[in-house]
Parts: structure tokens; C-alpha cells; sequence
């Protein structure tokens, strides 16, 4: 269902918007690695329905080489052979934080989580989840459209 924006929230609200892209970047510069990242931000916004984050953060893992069918399993990623324990683990972990409050699997994902991650980026990956639902809710509930011509750069 296409729809309209109910604001432009980029120019109603600067001081916010800059913290949440300086956010956005910390999250990008962690010990973690852009894929990784990147998937995370593609998962967790394919499960909020977040359209204009899901063109984005596959566009960036589009420019990063991974490969294309990889990227339409995401979904699928429990099935699908092409993801390595640890991305695994994260999405795992990406999944069940996304889930709260409604749902608490946490603790199999933790298991899983704490078996490849250390607990900085432990941390990191959480901030991770945290930031692409931020990005989730804003664009959701505001109605952000996907851009037909996206901006340079993104």
C-alpha cells in the first residue's frame, strides 16, 4: 500500500536526526565488519516491514559484493546454506531482540551468541539492532516511502 508521508522528519527535527546518523555511523565503524552489520540491518527491517530501510541496507550489501541470492535468503537464513556460524549467531541473536517484549527466545540465542561473539561485540551487535529499529520506527510510523531514485551515496 503506497501512502504518503505524514512528515518529513529529516528537516522537522535536525538536532535528532544528526544523533540518529551519528549513531547509525558509530554502529558501522564497530569491530563487527560492514557484512555483518549490514545483514543485521537488512534482517531486522525485513521483519519490521520496513521498506525503505530493507532498499537501502541491501543496496549497501549489494555495493559490498555479496552475492545477490545470498541476500534473498536472508529470510530464510535458518535454511540456507550460506551463512557461517557466526552470522548465524548474530541473526539469531538479531531476531529474538526484535521479538521483545512480545516474545523472550533470548536465551537460546545467547547461548548461540556467546559461543562466537565476545562481549564487546556482544555489545556492538545489540547497539547494532537497536539503531535499525530506531531507523524501523521512524520510517514506519511516519510512512517513509522507498525514493524511486535513491540519494547519492545511499
Amino acid at each position: 500500500m503506497m501512502t504518503a508521508a505524514r512528515i518529513n522528519f529529516f528537516q522537522l527535527a535536525p538536532a535528532n536526526l544528526k544523533a540518529m546518523i551519528n549513531l547509525s555511523g558509530s554502529v558501522k565503524q564497530s569491530s563487527l565488519g560492514a557484512r555483518i552489520v549490514e545483514m543485521i540491518n537488512l534482517r531486522v527491517s525485513q521483519i519490521n516491514g520496513c521498506g525503505v530501510c530493507v532498499d537501502m541496507h541491501w543496496r549497501d550489501l549489494i555495493k559490498q559484493g555479496v552475492d545477490p541470492r545470498h541476500l534473498n535468503a536472508i529470510a530464510g537464513w535458518r535454511e540456507a546454506p550460506f551463512f557461517d556460524a557466526r552470522e548465524r549467531a548474530a541473526l539469531g541473536w538479531a531476531e529474538a531482540v526484535n521479538a521483545l517484549p512480545h516474545q523472550d527466545t533470548t536465551d537460546d540465542a545467547w547461548r548461540a551468541l556467546s559461543e562466537r561473539f565476545n562481549e564487546t561485540e556482544i555489545a556492538e551487535l545489540s547497539y547494532v539492532i537497536a539503531t535499525i529499529r530506531g531507523w524501523n520506527v521512524m520510517n514506519l510510523s511516519l510512512r517513509n516511502q522507498i525514493p524511486e531514485n535513491p540519494a547519492p551515496g545511499f
